[in-house]
């Protein structure tokens, strides 16, 4: 296939269109704008603070994606004399710059959330706040939202603590150039051979990271590894779809994030704060979970068993790692929609079915979801001992939008990936490809092909076709200004 794709039509306009036919806002006003500019730096640092902890002097680092600019997280993690290991994440305190009911504030609640493209960024905030006063970029002194959990070798919590401090990012790192690194290419990260302390630092978090993932198998918790394809863009030009690939950078980060979650929902529950958490209910497809392992040989019990299912994803994967993704995305459709939706102290329901958690909630992205900023405005309250700035209420209309906008931008970034990828497969018409079964509806059956890895539907010989089949497809049409390919049984 070309490298270079010349587009027919302007594929950033379709995105902003997209944004805008789903109800969100994707340009923030002037008056909004006149606003966030008369920020700066020091707007949202108090000097006398005394509940803010100066932690500056710990080697902090950030790993993310490499063009990634709104930072929301920091990590270090620290060796304790018994052998247990202090995870110390830092949010950025996005709360400090974007006071409740301020016109940030009522920009982001609109929106809900961030939603990326692939060929726009569409901040859930502006900026100016989300890429630079509020992101967590090296070099700069910003205030966070401490998350620390000390864990023994097993993985096992030993102790907790929230707080509030001041941090400095000493180096911005990038998912590919740490795996890479990790995996034994020491060129990957040329700083890392005048930085020892840097690379003991990153060599402790992964193991904090295979100690929190061996706890969270023992659990239940399920492990994925899906293909997902996005558009490479070049001065608004399609030049690529590019495979996201999970990695041990990515693992790192991911353990981080859950256990940080998990521990910002219990600490609430502990002070008899009500929050929002995000549930994945038990599969409501269980019956087809099985039938699915019952054909690779495998049985399931008849209810739904987050460890069962957990052992079972991790055989095939030592099995056929080659078509562990396409078994992975088969079940990840079939575990239903996640929500979010307010829970009262001491509510024993689970959470997160795939994550195998009491407690969760979304707490570490506060620049790019509006959840975990009011997250962050309830831990606040109960840090200053202030009175909680929601009601029940309040919690709930916001826990049920920010459902709905998730749905929705879910809903924009899949159509601009078929979008590229339609016109990435514009001059493929007629040919023939293996591609797995992905979703069954009264909307239509939809396939993703395994190379490239672009999603359709199926318009003819679809019947009998269920999610998780490998199928035969052939090309029959694509629109990239509709957003859509379609496929017929070879």
């Amino acid at each position: 296939m070309s490298a270079y794709i010349p587009l027919p039509f302007d594929i950033v306009r379709m995105a902003y269109t997209a944004m805008a036919d789903a109800g969100f806002a994707p340009v923030p006003s002037d008056d909004l704008l006149h606003e966030v500019g008369q920020l700066d730096e020091r707007s949202g640092i108090d000097p006398g603070d005394s509940s803010v902890r100066d932690l500056r002097e710990l080697l902090w680092s950030s790993i993310d994606n490499d063009d990634t600019r709104d930072l929301d997280q920091v990590e270090y993690v620290e060796r304790l004399d018994d052998g247990a290991l202090r995870v110390m994440v830092g949010i950025a305190d996005v709360d400090a710059f974007v006071p409740k009911d301020s016109a940030a504030d009522r920009y982001a609640r609109l929106n809900g959330t961030s939603v990326y493209t692939g060929v726009v960024t569409f901040g859930m905030l502006p900026e100016h706040l989300s890429t630079d006063l509020t992101s967590l970029r090296a070099g700069c002194d910003r205030l966070a939202i401490v998350i620390e959990l000390t864990i023994d070798e097993r993985g096992n919590l030993l102790n907790r603590d929230i707080y509030r401090a001041l941090v400095r990012n000493r180096a911005q790192l990038a998912y590919g150039a740490v795996a890479a690194w990790l995996d034994g290419d020491e060129g990957a990260i040329p700083s890392l051979r005048e930085s020892p302390e840097l690379a003991a630092q990153l060599r402790m978090q992964e193991e904090a990271g295979l100690r929190l993932r061996a706890a969270g198998r023992r659990n239940g918790a399920l492990n994925f590894e899906t293909i997902e394809a996005r558009p490479v863009m070049d001065g608004g030009r399609l030049v690529d779809l590019a495979v996201v690939e999970r990695n041990r950078a990515r693992d790192i980060i991911e353990s981080f994030m859950v256990g940080a979650n998990s521990t910002m929902a219990a600490f609430l529950d502990t002070k008899g704060v009500p929050s929002i958490r995000r549930r994945v209910h038990a599969p409501y497809r269980w019956s087809r979970i099985v039938e699915i392992a019952a054909r690779l040989g495998e049985q399931l019990p008849a209810a739904p068993d987050a460890l069962a299912l957990q052992e079972f994803l991790a055989r095939r994967q030592s099995i056929d790692p080659v078509h562990f993704p396409d078994l992975s995305l088969s079940i990840v459709k079939l575990l239903g929609p996640s929500e979010y939706a307010v829970e009262l102290p001491d509510d024993q329901e689970e959470d997160h079915f795939s994550l195998a958690a009491q407690d969760y909630t979304h707490s570490t992205a506060p620049n790019r979801r509006y959840v975990d900023l009011v997250i962050q405005r309830l831990l606040k309250a109960v840090i200053a001992g202030a009175p909680q700035p929601y009601s029940f209420e309040e919690l709930d209309d916001i826990a049920r939008h920010c459902t709905e906008r998730s749905s929705q931008a879910r809903k924009v970034e899949r159509l601009m990936r078929k979008a590229a990828a339609a016109e990435f497969l514009s001059a493929h018409i007629g040919e023939e490809f293996d591609a797995i079964v992905t979703g069954v509806s009264a909307k239509g059956t939809f396939a993703r092909l395994l190379s490239p890895p672009a999603e359709g539907r199926v318009v003819r010989g679809e019947a009998g076709m269920d999610v998780g089949d490998a199928v035969r497809l052939r090309l029959t049409a694509t629109s990239a200004a509709q957003g859509f390919i379609d496929f017929e049984r070879a």
